[in-house]
C-alpha cells in the first residue's frame, strides 16, 4: 500500500560524508522499535541475533550508539516526505474521511523530556523553586498538529499526525505553532479546513493569521475580562437555550454568531456555549452520581459551515490530541523517551515516531478484517509484533552470540 522501503524510507537521508550503514537501516530499525513497544535502543540491540532482521534490513543491524549518532545527522525533512506519502496515499484512497462534511486538524503543544542534569544547544531553560532552593530545568517541547477522520461503523479511528516543530529559546507556543502551519499549509494546502486549540491560542494574531489563509479556527474561549467574554455571558441570561445532546450527554446550548466585541480579529466572531449533564455509576457505591460541564468555544465557522451541534462536537474533538496521539505515544510507544540528548535526534526520533504511528493505526483500520480484529486492542498487535522479533533468536544450541 505505501511501498514502505521505495518511497517512505529510500528518501531519508543524512549528512555523514561515507557511510558504512545506510540511514535505511536506521529508519527501519526506528520503526520496528516504535511498532513492537520496546522502548529502548538498547533493548533493540538486544535482538541482534534475531533473523528476521537482515533479510529486511539488507545488512545486519547496527548498535544502539550507531543508530543515535545515525537520527542525529539525519535529515528531519526527508522524514517529514515520507509521512506526507502515507497521507497521500491514505486520502486517494478515502480512508480519511472528514467529520460532518469538514477537514478538522487539531493543534497542541508537549513537553518531551525534561532534566536538572542533562541539556544540549536545543533545550530550553526554566527555574523551578523547590524547597531547597531554586534549580535550572533543561526541557524540550514541540507543537505537533494532527489531522482527524470521522469514525467508522466497526473500524477504529485513524488520525494522522502530520508534523511538528521544536519550540526555540525566548519563543511561546503560539509563534512556534505559526511556524508550523507556514510549513504544514504548504505542504498540505486542501488536508484541512479547520484548526481546532485550546485557550492558550484565544489571541487576535492567531486568528488572523489562520483566517488570511483560508482556515477557519474554533478555540476554547476561558479569559472572563474579555469583551468578547462579557458581552456573549451578557446574552447568555436574557436569551433562552436549546436543548441538545452530546453523545450520552444532555446538553443546553447557547450559539451567538457576528459577534463584533473584538476588534483585532478581521474576521466575524460566533460564541458558542454548551452546559452538559450526564450520570455515572459508581463502582463501589453502584449510586449514580450527575456530572455537569460548562464548555464555551469562540470560532470563525458560519452558522452556514457548521450548525450548533457541529460546532460543539468538533469543540470536544479537540481532547483527541491529547487522548489519541500524546497519551499513546507516551504510555504506548515511549516516545517520550530521550533516544540520543541532540535537538535534531529527539526532532527525528519524534517524526519516526509520528511515522510509525501513523502506519501502525492504517494496518489496524484498513488491513484486518473487523471479524480479526474484534476483541483484541491495538497492544494486543503490538506483542505479536515483538514476539515475531523474539520467537526465533537465530541461535542454535550450538553455537554462540
Amino acid at each position: 500500500m505505501f511501498g514502505l522501503s521505495a518511497q517512505v524510507v529510500a528518501p531519508v537521508s543524512d549528512r555523514r560524508p561515507e557511510p558504512r550503514i545506510t540511514t535505511a537501516v536506521a529508519v527501519k530499525l526506528t520503526l520496528a522499535l516504535f511498532w513492537a513497544r520496546l522502548g529502548s535502543l538498547n533493548a533493540l540491540e538486544m535482538t541482534k541475533p534475531a533473523k528476521i532482521w537482515e533479510p529486511w534490513l539488507g545488512q545486519p543491524m547496527c548498535s544502539a550508539d550507531s543508530m543515535g549518532r545515525i537520527t542525529a545527522c539525519m535529515d528531519a525533512d526527508t522524514v517529514r516526505q515520507g509521512i506526507h506519502h502515507v497521507y497521500d496515499r491514505l486520502k486517494r484512497n478515502k480512508a480519511l474521511p472528514d467529520i460532518q462534511g469538514l477537514a478538522v486538524a487539531v493543534l497542541d503543544g508537549h513537553e518531551t523530556s525534561a532534566s536538572y542534569l542533562r541539556c544540549c544547544p536545543g533545550c530550553l531553560q526554566r527555574t523551578v523553586h523547590t524547597a531547597a532552593g531554586d534549580r535550572v530545568q533543561f526541557y524540550h517541547r514541540n507543537v505537533t498538529l494532527m489531522l482527524l477522520s470521522e469514525d467508522r461503523p466497526g473500524r477504529p479511528p485513524l488520525p494522522q499526525l502530520l508534523d511538528l516543530e521544536p519550540q526555540r529559546p525566548g519563543e511561546n507556543e503560539v509563534a512556534t505553532a505559526q511556524r508550523l502551519l507556514d510549513r504544514v499549509i504548504a505542504d498540505y494546502p486542501r488536508a484541512f479546513d479547520v484548526v481546532l486549540a485550546d485557550a492558550l491560542y484565544c489571541v487576535a494574531p492567531f486568528f488572523n493569521y489562520l483566517w488570511s489563509r483560508g482556515k477557519d479556527v474554533l478555540v476554547v474561549l476561558k479569559d472572563e475580562r474579555r469583551n468578547l467574554y462579557q458581552d456573549a455571558a451578557g446574552l447568555w441570561e436574557r436569551v433562552q437555550p436549546q436543548t441538545g445532546q452530546y453523545r450520552s450527554h444532555k446538553c443546553l446550548w447557547w450559539d451567538f454568531p457576528d459577534l463584533v466585541s473584538w476588534p483585532e480579529v478581521k474576521a466575524p466572531l460566533r460564541v458558542v456555549r454548551s452546559q452538559e449533564s450526564w450520570s455515572v455509576k459508581r463502582q463501589i457505591t453502584k449510586q449514580e452520581d450527575t456530572l455537569n460541564s460548562d464548555w464555551i468555544w469562540v470560532t470563525t465557522l458560519s452558522l452556514a459551515q457548521a450548525r450548533t451541534k457541529q460546532v460543539v462536537t468538533l469543540g470536544h474533538h479537540r481532547w483527541d490530541i491529547e487522548n489519541h496521539g500524546f497519551n499513546e505515544l507516551v504510555n504506548g510507544w515511549s516516545a517520550d523517551h530521550v533516544y540520543r540528548h541532540e535537538s535534531n535526534a529527539i526532532e527525528c526520533f519524534l517524526l519516526l515516531a509520528f511515522l510509525a504511528y501513523n502506519i501502525f493505526h492504517a494496518f489496524l483500520a484498513l488491513n484486518l478484517k473487523p471479524a480479526v480484529r474484534r476483541g483484541k486492542t491495538a497492544i494486543y498487535w503490538a506483542r505479536q509484533m515483538s514476539a515475531q522479533i523474539h520467537s526465533d533468536p537465530g541461535l542454535s544450541s550450538g553455537s554462540s552470540p
